[in-house]
């Protein structure tokens, strides 16, 4: 890692909606990290996700994505923001009216991809990265959870992004394709990607350990020992 921050919170009050979820954040998540967001559901985990994608404005505080500043980011910035960072979502949010390749193509188009070779390239490409080639012309309704999923993370991956915000990825799957689809994380991570992943899969998270961030009484806190274990006094 080189130690360059790709995401940093100073005494950050987080919202959903009018209902304060998260204070006082301060964090600082460094390139090629692989970092756990972990906490029962209502504890702020997708807010934060959403606030560092600028779903939810940051209003209080200070914060940095990618070297955008969150306070002072212009409507006309958030696609820019968005283009740098892929986003995987426990509940999918692919297009059911179309297709795989369709699904992807949106994105790309959207993204101002104008080649036909060139998107129809990446697309299989990144379809080859998650073991979903031959996936093309299913509909979204005709594959099963995890492999939607799939799809989900090659899509996160179409702009090559070098930040990666996964919001209860394995939230749906069973614990053998949550596994798998924690090892694609991973690998991206290991291929240089940073990653943060909002998860209350204690299981999974303890036989695959990385620094962890738990969200807990609208605090968040670092709960990773020197040796990788969690600190559970900081749990209770």
């Amino acid at each position: 890692m080189s130690g360059k921050p790709i995401i940093e919170l100073t005494d950050a009050d987080i919202f959903q909606r009018e209902e304060l979820v998260l204070r006082n954040v301060t964090l600082k998540v460094e390139e090629g990290e692989f970092v756990y967001l972990i906490g029962r559901v209502g504890t702020g985990k997708s807010s934060l996700i959403k606030t560092l994608n600028a779903e939810i404005p940051l209003v209080s505080g200070t914060g940095r994505v990618l070297d955008y500043d969150l306070n002072a980011l212009r409507n006309r910035d958030v696609p820019m923001l968005r283009r740098k960072l892929g986003v995987v979502f426990q509940d999918f949010r692919l297009l059911s009216d179309r297709n795989v390749k369709a699904n992807l193509e949106f994105v790309l188009k959207a993204t101002g991809w104008k080649q036909p070779k060139a998107i129809e390239e990446r697309i299989h490409q990144v379809l080859e990265l998650v073991g979903m080639e031959h996936q093309l012309v299913r509909m979204p309704h005709r594959l099963s959870g995890g492999e939607q999923q799939r799809v989900v993370i090659a899509r996160a991956m179409l702009n090559d992004p070098p930040l990666i915000l996964a919001d209860e990825p394995t939230g749906n799957l069973d614990p053998e394709t949550s596994e798998q689809i924690l090892g694609l994380l991973q690998e991206l991570n290991h291929q240089g990607k940073t990653v943060v992943m909002a998860t209350h899969d204690y299981a999974l998270i303890g036989k695959h350990k990385a620094r962890t961030l738990s969200c807990e009484g609208k605090k968040v806190t670092d709960v990773t020992k020197a040796d990788g274990e969690l600190d559970f006094n900081l749990l209770m």
